[in-house]
């Protein structure tokens, strides 16, 4: 694989070179300095990968990745010093179609981050071969959100809202569930694929945005109305015939984790009240086999359209397979859960 560094550290854009050049498997392409100089380097000679720092001078890297996947989109791994200080501009890069973030190793200080990088690197080289390249990257999605809590409703849940997004997932999910209250007896569950170690901030950060409360499944958790529940491990949040989420290694090899489609056909199989599917922008194919099951089962679909996606790669195949009983403009999604489900704007 072709990889990218983007990074005005001397100390940490050395680190990163030895890092990709310790494996026959891939190759240095080129280092830039400048989130421009990024830019104007990945219309030149675009990789497969890009190791995107996120304070650069010129452009920083949110910039740098907005404009990268608007003019010469590729896969893009943020990679910074101290992710955990800098989330509100995490997710704006994700926001703005990076894949996923990371520390960079030579600052993070703990042992084994070099390993750590490398294990999530195969797993980009896994998504980009099963979302057929860069050819399947296209841009692109913004959004921003509201901002404070409610309660928890404590009434029975009858009706269930599962989310599934990947690639510009974090802001897309944020301004689909902005100024909305869910009503009685809805519960909310969202999985986003994100580090598990970035996870609990993703619930921090996306509990700031919305009027609902915001808070990481853990493992035999209940449903719970009026609340949004996000996926937080590696491994796949799946829901049991009693209701209860718990957490599963199994599938090992697959490249989505947490995966949508597990959580999807879980729904399926288990949930008997209403219950609707959304699956929103995101790199590959997971969740559009889950989303066809819950059709199948007679529950609403709906899958975000192309022009408002980050990367129209999930949402595509859901359309390819007919699972989507809606393909709506990101805007339009929230609307048609109000009406749907109730609830207060």
């Amino acid at each position: 694989m072709k990889i990218a560094i983007a990074n005005d550290v001397a100390m940490a854009a050395e680190a990163l070179r030895r890092v990709v050049a310790s494996t026959a498997e891939h190759q240095v392409l080129w280092i830039a300095r400048t989130g421009a100089e990024a830019v104007r380097m990945a219309a030149e000679s675009r990789p497969d990968l890009i190791l995107m720092d996120l304070n650069m001078p010129e452009l920083d890297g949110v910039e740098a990745t907005r404009q990268i996947m608007e003019h010469s989109p590729c896969a893009i791994l943020v990679v910074t010093g101290r992710p955990q200080d800098n989330v509100n501009q995490v997710f704006r890069a994700l926001g703005a179609g990076a894949l996923d973030v990371t520390a960079t190793p030579v600052l993070q200080g703990q042992p084994g981050g070099d390993a750590e990088l490398l294990a999530k690197i195969r797993t980009m080289d896994k998504l980009i071969r099963h979302s057929g390249g860069n050819q399947a990257m296209l841009p692109r999605s913004a959004a921003n959100g509201g901002n404070g809590h409610a309660d928890p409703d404590t009434e029975k849940v009858t009706a269930l809202l599962a989310i599934g997004a990947s690639t510009g997932g974090p802001v897309a999910v944020s301004k689909l569930l902005a100024g909305w209250k869910a009503p009685r007896g809805c519960a909310i569950v969202v999985v986003q694929h994100i580090d598990q170690h970035f996870a609990d901030n993703f619930a921090r950060w996306l509990g700031e945005q919305l009027e609902m409360p915001v808070r990481a499944a853990e493992e035999g958790d209940e449903l719970v109305a009026g609340t949004i529940l996000i996926a937080k491990s590696n491994d796949h949040l799946t829901l049991d015939q009693n209701l209860r989420l718990r957490y599963d290694a199994h599938p090992k090899d697959y490249a989505y984790r947490p995966s949508v489609d597990v959580f999807f056909h879980c729904v399926a199989q288990h949930w008997k009240g209403e219950a609707i599917g959304v699956l929103l922008t995101g790199m590959g194919r997971d969740g559009a086999e889950g989303l066809l099951a819950m059709r199948r089962a007679g529950q609403t679909t709906i899958a975000q359209d192309q022009a408002s996606s980050a990367v129209y790669g999930m949402p595509r195949a859901a359309a390819e397979l007919d699972a989507a009983q809606m393909i709506l403009p990101l805007s339009k999604i929230g609307p048609v859960l109000r009406s749907t489900l109730g609830g207060r704007s």
